[in-house]
């Protein structure tokens, strides 16, 4: 055993967050106190993805232990021929509280445990591991080192999360095409971070271009062609009111594009934009046969409770937004003297019958064919919720995203480990799919003034 390596101490979070985060630390030795076995035990049951995770934790380590001798010098952990793993100590704490704190909590057992590591592994790093802000705080007052568990982290920083639309520079070399319908080419002039599905922007591109998509990306030049102006065109009876809400209508109304990604705060469009592009290509141009609307349900103040009624009474509440946009679009498109009040009541039922609202609890094992499948709220759902979500899709089907991370209301998911980041980075190079940040909020000048003032 080198000095080199380190001795991680576990908490119970980080492993109902991550059920592999036990072979996560390479060459080091993970500890896995008792407490924190008792803590698994105690929310193993059930159907939720908590629980299932703290079966497969429970799994993980009995794994790791059947196949060791003598547990005091810990059960090896898998490595490679170039790095061998670490070992795996279930340590019982028998430790009193720390100084200052009264009571023998969980989280103060793991302080102390720590503390007795730290005194007899004087050559080693210990290092406290948890998802647990105020435990952290505590380890901190007492001097040891902690961690948060950052394997699942997509991005360093949020800020570096990819948006979708980059500024044209002007050391860019744009080529007109010759023949109309053919595509501009473009050779950057320097190191650029274009993606298939992207657009381009900025004063360098020729008049009267906005913005430019891009079809092909090599690391010499791209390919790209103009966007449709979605300012002018309707799309079930509304138009973009700025460059992002145009953009964003041009990946939801292509149907070479199976998955689409939308961020932006509240009152920037995503849902309408969405519920429009959804309707005019289910109901009028009968590209999907049916609409399908889920969330997860994680209520911002005190829970409601349950709910009665079916699946789709019970999702009900929470599609609020869902029915607003609803009301604003069938006003729109149906709005007019020449439609009468039985033929606009006619053409919400028929929007009703084509728009089903789904729970996440029920999507496992499903496969959907030709659906406009729309995930709500998708920054609280992890990656490994939104990969369950997203491998639904059938052949025809396209899948929409919308979210903002800024909101995000799950425990110990943040900014840099929600699956909603999670998606945008590792669909951006597919060209197949496309993401949007929408920034301007275009609900209503009231809404505006609140959002910068308040």
């Amino acid at each position: 055993m080198t000095a080199l390596t380190k001795l991680f101490v576990l908490d119970t979070n980080v492993l109902m967050h991550d059920p592999a985060a036990l072979f996560r630390f390479e060459e080091h030795d993970v500890y896995v106190p008792v407490v924190v076995l008792e803590e698994l035990d105690m929310h193993k049951k059930g159907v939720s993805e908590l629980a299932r995770n703290a079966r497969q934790a429970s799994r993980f380590i009995d794994e790791t232990l059947s196949g060791a001798g003598d547990l005091t010098i810990g059960a090896p952990l898998p490595g490679t021929a170039q790095r061998p793993g670490g070992r795996l100590f279930i340590p019982i704490d028998e430790e009193s509280p720390p100084a200052g704190f009264t009571t023998a909590t969980t989280d103060n057992r793991l302080l102390a445990l720590t503390q007795t590591l730290t005194r007899t592994h004087r050559g080693r790093e210990v290092v406290l591991v948890s998802q647990d802000i105020n435990l952290r705080i505590k380890a901190r007052t007492l001097g040891l080192k902690t961690e948060d568990y950052t394997s699942e982290r997509v991005l360093e920083d949020a800020d570096l999360l990819y948006r979708g639309v980059d500024s044209l520079s002007g050391t860019a070399a744009i080529e007109t095409p010759a023949e109309q319908g053919m595509p501009y080419l473009i050779r950057p002039g320097g190191p650029a971070a274009w993606f298939p599905n992207g657009f381009l922007v900025g004063s360098a591109l020729p008049a009267p271009l906005q913005a430019l998509r891009i079809r092909e990306c090599t690391d010499d030049y791209v390919t790209a062609d103009p966007v449709q102006d979605y300012t002018r065109l309707r799309v079930w009876g509304i138009n973009a009111r700025n460059l992002e809400q145009n953009l964003a209508l041009n990946l939801l109304m292509d149907p070479d594009v199976d998955f689409v990604s939308l961020l932006g705060q509240a009152g920037t469009g995503k849902t309408l934009l969405t519920l429009a592009a959804a309707l005019e290509q289910t109901i009028e141009q009968k590209r999907y046969s049916e609409i399908i609307v889920t969330r997860v349900t994680i209520p911002v103040g005190a829970d409601i409770g349950f709910l009665p009624g079916t699946e789709e009474e019970k999702m009900s509440p929470w599609m609020g937004a869902f029915e607003d946009n609803l009301d604003v679009l069938n006003r729109t498109e149906l709005g007019t003297p020449a439609h009468s009040q039985w033929a606009r009541a006619a053409a919400h039922d028929l929007v009703r019958s084509r728009l089903k609202i789904k729970s996440l609890n029920f999507m496992r094992g499903r496969t959907f064919q030709q659906k406009f499948l729309i995930i709500d709220e998708a920054q609280n759902l992890s990656a490994h919720q939104i990969k369950t979500l997203v491998t639904r899709a059938g052949p025809g089907t396209k899948v929409v995203c919308l979210g903002n991370i800024a909101q995000i209301d799950t425990p110990y998911l943040t900014e840099t480990t929600s699956g909603m980041t999670y998606v945008v980075d590792r669909f951006k190079a597919w060209m197949h799919s496309g993401h949007i940040t929408l920034q301007r909020g275009e609900r209503s000048r009231l809404a505006d003034y609140a959002a910068a003032t308040l």
